[in-house]
């Protein structure tokens, strides 16, 4: 839905930002939201039946193609940008049924942000509906590592009679013994995503973080976002601690976020 600001942009040229469209039956409260520090203030925008976009207007040359490139590179400042952005979307989510947008949705102007928005009414109200009264949760799950070969076990310091017999037995034994290990970590990972996707309206199962946790003997083998109904935060955590305890395992959970992986899957 993000129309290409052209580049260069005209010199006071201005877009349409949009934060987020929720359901509102009247212009939503926006009172305290400052959104992207130096720009206008907040304001609704009328989308579609019962649906209002939460929008203000920026500088378009803040979002040309060189400018946003930019902005990449310079990570205080895209941090500065994302939060701005994800503050809105909270304060929204927790006033009103809320789709949060991508950061830099942008328009050239209100109609033609009206126009883009309005088209997309119906996968709004989908949205909407799958995710009022939920919360997106993240689940990590971490092992310790697979044995680690030991030069000393695995080299013989002087050759002896079946020296090369046992050596050849020695790294096989460890060969099954990470085999094993990485079975019984793929195994944990399913069981604390089945038992959390019982408890979850939807989940996302994503690729884990590769490699080894920096200084820590541990990896990650499970990566997933859960939609939760509220009124289930409480089993969720009770859930959490029960397979920690049953899988020996260590399973993080993060949340309640606003359901920005689900959105989407309508």
């Amino acid at each position: 839905m993000t129309e290409d600001i052209p580049a260069p942009a005209e010199a006071g040229a201005e877009a349409v930002y949009v934060y987020a469209v929720c359901r509102a039956e009247e212009p939503p409260d926006l009172t305290g939201l400052a959104g992207l520090s130096g720009e206008g203030p907040l304001r609704a925008l009328a989308v579609g039946p019962a649906l209002t976009a939460v929008v203000q207007t920026v500088r378009a040359a803040e979002f040309t193609d060189e400018a946003w490139q930019a902005r990449l590179a310079d990570e205080p400042e895209l941090e500065r940008y994302a939060r701005a952005h994800h503050e809105v979307v909270c304060a929204m989510a927790a006033r009103l049924p809320t789709v949060p947008l991508p950061l830099a949705t942008l328009y050239h102007d209100e109609q033609r942000a009206r126009a883009a928005l309005g088209r997309e009414s119906q996968r709004f109200h989908a949205a909407l509906e799958r995710t009022a009264n939920h919360s997106e949760w993240g689940v990590k799950v971490y092992v310790t590592d697979a044995p680690v070969r030991q030069a000393a076990e695995d080299t013989p310091q002087r050759p002896a009679v079946g020296a090369g017999r046992a050596y050849l037995d020695r790294k096989r034994s460890l060969r099954d013994r990470r085999e094993r290990h990485r079975t019984d970590a793929l195994r944990i990972a399913d069981a604390v995503d089945a038992g959390v996707s019982g408890l979850a309206t939807a989940s996302r199962r994503l690729p884990p973080h590769g490699g080894r946790v920096p200084d820590e003997r541990r990896r990650q083998v499970l990566n997933a976002t859960y939609l939760v109904a509220e009124e289930r935060a409480a089993e969720l955590a009770r859930l959490a601690q029960d397979l920690r305890e049953r899988t020996g395992a260590q399973v993080e959970l993060s949340g309640p976020w606003v359901p920005y992986s689900f959105v989407g899957e309508v």
